[in-house]
């Protein structure tokens, strides 16, 4: 086998277990909640620190690939990913688990960028490497596709850790596999790593994130949420007031000026916010509401991600002939009616009509995010273009780090306010289930009255059922306006 393809499944093996890993916890929200005791606030940060870290930390990874070699930069992101990957399965508490978490979007962050930076540098005729990213492309969506599975099917078999566990084998292999096959790198001294920055960015989203997700709960001081929040978007301004007037900046965003660009980057956001929202509500309304295992859960969900697959290489053909503005509308639109169709569907009474909605929410899911490619690519100019794809890479781990925010977060308010608790519960636990269909659940597994407790718990899952439908129904108004900002403010042939 010629070398430089023995090197591309190499990179496919390493890109793997990251692109699971951004989805294989979906299913295990209601697991976590029992097993850890989890709240609500701490689910949310299980699962989404993972994309907000890689968001901030993306840019200067990819920068330190370029001063020290990808080689050097994958060993060491396998090494990070791997370590954090038992830590994480080891857990003894929620506040572990997310730190573990974080650990293992730093060594993520490394490992992307080096695979595509191997990529870059491993295929120098233009026809191989556009076929080689077209196999990097279709790993990293068949990962995500599959996470929900291989998270269903361990979860089922073994115990919750298991998800992170299977890492190991796989990085211990491709760490050897690295230092046999991939030949040492050149490295470039004179490259600037501006990690500080990152770590500024990060620093504000995440305060503004967990001023958000504590403004909604009732036993939060107002005045620590209100601080935090503050404090974090004045770091937020000086970072983007700084960084506009830097003369070598970690972000442009001077390119958000270009109009066509920042539709791209509003459409890529939209797309990840809508598709990780509806997984996260959709894994806990089978588990928790309609009774499914992890393992069915996953296979229930899967026709939405296998069409997202196939959404991409749609739009693909259709944008050159049909034009971006016509795609894009299109493709937010359908995602609108799918979620509409979504909203007042009863999964369990008519599962065909669910994956209906759901394989069109993929394929127009799908097209959205290969709409915005086009849209900051090509507005992108030729010299800047390092730049849009990394403004684009952030749009994608931002938003999918805000659908788990966003769509939490108005799980939780709408569930909050339909909940009718019965009159028996004492009253730490009443206020404890009102929060989320999880702490329901926990509340009601501490009750001794049998009876009392199905009552508790009957009551969260008409509760939460109405929340599904106020969501999506939500998300299907917002869809429908952006569809027609989309074709305003984009030409019409690009």
């Amino acid at each position: 086998m010629n070398h430089k393809w023995l090197i591309l499944i190499l990179i496919i093996f390493i890109y793997l277990p990251v692109s699971i890993d951004a989805t294989v916890l979906h299913v295990a929200v209601p697991t976590l909640s029992l097993e850890l005791g989890s709240t609500t606030n701490e689910l949310l940060w299980i699962i989404d620190i993972y994309s907000l870290m890689m968001a901030g930390l993306l840019l200067p990874m990819g920068a330190l690939g370029d001063k020290i070699g990808y080689k050097k930069l994958a060993i060491i992101g396998l090494i990070i990913f791997g370590i954090a990957s038992l830590g994480a399965a080891l857990a003894p508490n929620s506040i572990m688990l997310i730190i573990f978490r974080a650990v293992l979007a730093i060594g993520a962050a490394m490992i992307l960028p080096a695979t595509l930076a191997g990529i870059r540098k491993t295929f120098l005729d233009e026809s191989e490497r556009s076929s080689a990213l077209g196999v990097w492309a279709t790993v990293g969506v068949c990962g995500a596709a599959i996470g929900p599975l291989v998270g269903g099917y361990l979860l089922q078999h073994f115990y919750w850790g298991a998800v992170f566990l299977i890492n190991i084998p796989i990085i211990f292999i491709a760490l050897i596999a690295t230092l046999w096959v991939v030949p040492k790198q050149p490295q470039n001294t004179q490259q600037q790593w501006q990690i500080s920055k990152a770590l500024v960015l990060i620093t504000a989203l995440l305060m503004l994130i967990y001023a958000i997700k504590s403004g909604f709960r009732a036993d939060n001081s107002i005045l620590v949420t209100f601080l935090i929040g503050g404090v974090g978007a004045v770091i937020l301004y000086i970072f983007v007031k700084q960084e506009l007037s830097a003369k070598a900046p970690m972000i442009d965003f001077g390119l958000l000026k270009i109009r066509v660009l920042t539709m791209g980057i509003i459409m890529a956001m939209t797309a990840m916010i809508s598709i990780v929202g509806f997984e996260l509500l959709m894994a806990q309304e089978l588990q928790l509401v309609h009774g499914l295992t992890p393992l069915k859960a996953g296979i229930f969900m899967l026709p939405l991600m296998l069409a997202s697959g196939f959404g991409g290489p749609l739009a693909g053909w259709l944008v050159p002939r049909l034009g971006l503005r016509i795609v894009a509308t299109t493709g937010i639109g359908l995602s609108a009616l799918s979620f509409f169709g979504l909203a007042v569907c009863d999964f369990m009474v008519h599962p065909y009509l669910a994956w209906s909605m759901m394989v069109l929410l993929g394929l127009s899911i799908g097209i959205a995010l290969l709409a915005s490619t086009t849209a900051i690519m090509s507005s992108a100019p030729a010299e800047k273009s390092a730049s849009a794809g990394a403004i684009e890479g952030m749009a994608y781990e931002l938003g999918a780090g805000f659908g788990v925010v966003i769509f939490g977060m108005m799980l939780s308010i709408i569930f909050s306010q339909n909940i009718m608790i019965p009159d028996a519960i004492p009253t730490q636990l009443a206020v404890q289930a009102t929060h989320s269909i999880n702490e329901a659940f926990l509340a009601a597994n501490t009750l001794d009255d049998q009876i009392l407790s199905s009552h508790l718990i009957l009551a969260a899952k008409n509760a939460f059922i109405h929340s599904h439908v106020f969501v999506l129904l939500t998300a299907g108004v917002l869809f429908s306006i952006l569809t027609v900002f989309i074709w305003k403010f984009l030409p019409d042939r690009n």
